[in-house]
């Protein structure tokens, strides 16, 4: 199912939305029921920038990594795009095609965990007829058909370590042999790399060789999982079951409170991808005009418990808030935010800034 995210266009970096923030959300969202209007919702759905087609969302989280697609589209650099799946990486990947010179040229897409091993090399670079058995014809690999274009390599953390120094050739000197040749070709390509695995990890272990992640990490993109930009799930919701409901000829449009306030608390460990297919199910299981979620189908049991911080920046987010809650905002002076965490007034607001964080409006700091 063709994924139908949609964005306003980038502002001013910053990183993760507050926690306070998504409480005021849930309390938002429980007032009303939602009604779907026939076509795009006219502030947040209406589709009014066409350079992210498909990506949905008003966050800051999801505005910060539009405003980094934005400033490396223009040029010819790798970009290494990392976050957990069903987040949305190839839509990022196609936006940075879409917004780059290479635009009016081939966009070619490989999954590299989606081709046994054997077969990898011979659909990465090609082959020669007779290379090997079955090899009846001549055969252009990914490369060559991006050639002058832009090429998306997703799960590259499953490319075997025999292939990878064949892939950094090709990414330092943009030069490679068919399988069965010995004839050297030049290609120009734009590469795009996403993966959900920690390869900085991986270079520890042994299993991803170093020079390769340097060479691919040139400019990392790092997409936040669905749980750090709650904001956006009831546009999402809405632009789904507007979508789901147009294709299956059904009417469904009204999405109690109750359900969007729990669809906005659900943690989404499978993201986007997760939602979507959450949201069909409820439009098919949906006999009138209101949205009937099978809300006992997901795993509450996860609920229970905040989940452990996944980076060093979620938690360095988590402590400062925390302080913050606890001076009610007051970040100056011997009782503030600033003297508890041991940091200086100024280096504090920076990080405030930074995060992203905002306080409430009943607080004030000083």
């Amino acid at each position: 199912m063709a994924s139908i995210w949609n964005s306003y266009p980038p502002e001013t970096p910053s990183v993760w939305p507050s926690r306070l923030n998504e409480e005021r959300l849930t309390s938002e969202v429980e007032c009303e029921d939602v009604q779907l209007q026939a076509g795009p919702d006219s502030d947040h759905e209406t589709e009014i920038d066409n350079r992210f087609q498909g990506i949905i969302g008003s966050s800051t989280a999801l505005k910060h990594v539009l405003d980094q697609v934005m400033i490396v589209a223009p040029t010819d650099a790798t970009v290494m795009i990392e976050g957990e799946t069903g987040t949305g990486k190839e839509l990022l990947a196609r936006a940075i095609h879409e917004l780059s010179p290479r635009q009016e040229r081939n966009y070619v897409t490989f999954n590299c965990a989606a081709i046994p091993f054997g077969l990898l090399e011979s659909e990465l670079f090609g082959h020669e007829k007779g290379a090997f058995t079955g090899a009846i014809a001549r055969r252009m690999g990914r490369f060559e058909v991006a050639d002058k274009g832009t090429l998306f390599l997703d799960e590259i953390g499953d490319i075997p370590l025999e292939l990878q120094a064949k892939l950094l050739r090709i990414l330092e000197e943009q030069e490679f042999e068919k399988l069965g040749s010995t004839h050297t070709q030049r290609v120009n390509v734009r590469l795009v790399a996403a993966t959900n695995r920690d390869l900085k990890q991986m270079v520890a272990e042994k299993q991803f060789r170093s020079d390769l992640y340097f060479r691919l990490n040139i400019f990392p993109v790092t997409v936040p999982p669905l749980r750090q930009r709650r904001e956006d799930i009831p546009l999402l919701v809405k632009a789904f079951v507007n979508d789901c409901s147009r294709r299956m000829n059904r009417r469904v449009d009204t999405i109690p409170a109750e359900t969007m306030a729990a669809l906005t608390e659900y943690a989404w460990p499978g993201n986007v991808r997760e939602l979507q297919n959450f949201v069909e199910r409820a439009v098919i299981l949906s006999p009138g005009t209101i949205l009937r979620a099978p809300m006992e189908s997901l795993n509450w049991s996860q609920q229970l418990s905040p989940a452990a911080p996944v980076t060093l920046e979620e938690a360095e987010c988590d402590h400062i808030l925390k302080a913050l809650e606890v001076t009610n905002w007051v970040i100056a002076g011997p009782r503030g935010a600033a003297e508890r965490l041991g940091l200086k007034r100024t280096t504090l607001n920076s990080k405030i800034r930074k995060l992203g964080l905002s306080r409430p409006n009943n607080t004030a700091t000083a």
